[in-house]
């Protein structure tokens, strides 16, 4: 299964949860206990993958940038946005400056 395969398969599972019994699904608790909830796990699991980063094991680096991945795709489902939304804003971005798509912003 592809990288994009992986990430489209998750979005379907995350977006199936937001109608799960909390206490069957780990994710529909997380939307069950609303945006505050989840935009905290999203800052917990940034959290560790900087302190993954300063350390010496790859591994650990890899396991916290794929839980802040679920937490964010998490945090996109809960808002009704799409995996593909992101997609296409860094397909927009992609080839521009990264000082010229900054300043484009800030306008």
């Amino acid at each position: 299964m592809s990288s994009q395969d992986t990430l489209a398969a998750l979005q379907q599972v995350l977006v199936s949860r937001k109608t799960a019994s909390a206490d069957a699904s780990y994710v529909a608790s997380l939307y069950q206990n609303g945006l505050d909830h989840i935009l905290k796990k999203v800052g917990e699991e940034a959290s560790e993958v900087i302190i993954a980063a300063k350390g010496d094991d790859q591994q650990a680096l890899i396991n916290e940038m794929a839980d802040l991945w679920f937490h964010s795709l998490v945090l996109l489902i809960n808002e009704d946005l799409s995996l593909e939304q992101v997609t296409q804003e860094l397909e927009r971005r992609f080839g521009l400056s990264g000082l010229a798509e900054k300043a484009s912003r800030s306008q």
